[in-house]
C-alpha cells in the first residue's frame, strides 16, 4: 500500500485505563467455541473498578453456546472522534450474577435490544468480569497524522 496514514497510539497507565473505562456504556463481548470466534455489542457498566456486561438469555440462544464454551472472554470498549479515539481491553473469565432486580439493571444499562424473539422469552443476566487483564490506548489529542509511502 502506498501513502497510507497512520497516528501513533500511547498505552494508558491504570488510572487512564480506570477513567475511559468507567465511561463507557458500550462494547462487544468476544466468545470463542471450538476454533470459532463469536463477537456481539453489548451494553457495559462500570461500578468500583468491576466490569459488568448484561446479556438476554432464551432458549437455543447461539450466544450462550459460545458463553457457555468460553474460558476466557474478552470485552474492548471505545471512541473514535476528530479530536481523540481510545480503547481499553478486557479479557478473563465471565461470572454469572445472581439477584439484580429489574430497576438495578435498568438504571446501569441501557435499553435490551431484540432480535426476533419475544420479551417473555427473554431474561436478562448479569454477568461479571474475572478480569485477567485490562489494557487500555490512546491517540493524544495533538498527535500529527503520518503519511508513509510503502512499496508492497
Amino acid at each position: 500500500m502506498r501513502n497510507v496514514e497512520y497516528v501513533y497510539t500511547l498505552g494508558m497507565d491504570e488510572a487512564e485505563v480506570e477513567a475511559y473505562l468507567s465511561r463507557a456504556e458500550t462494547g462487544v463481548l468476544s466468545l470463542a467455541k471450538d476454533g470459532e470466534a463469536y463477537g456481539v455489542p453489548v451494553h457495559v457498566h462500570v461500578d468500583d473498578g468491576a466490569v459488568f456486561v448484561r446479556l438476554g438469555e432464551h432458549d437455543d440462544s447461539e450466544k450462550f453456546e459460545f458463553l457457555d464454551a468460553t474460558t476466557s472472554a474478552s470485552l474492548v470498549t471505545y471512541d473514535a472522534s476528530d479530536e481523540e479515539s481510545w480503547s481499553v481491553l478486557v479479557r478473563g473469565e465471565l461470572v454469572r450474577e445472581g439477584g439484580a432486580s429489574a430497576a438495578a439493571l435498568n438504571e446501569r444499562f441501557g435499553p435490551m435490544r431484540i432480535f426476533g424473539e419475544t420479551v417473555q422469552d427473554l431474561d436478562p443476566v448479569l454477568y461479571r468480569f474475572d478480569a485477567e487483564s485490562v489494557t487500555g490506548r490512546r491517540t493524544p489529542v495533538d498527535s500529527a497524522t503520518e503519511v508513509v509511502d510503502r512499496e508492497e
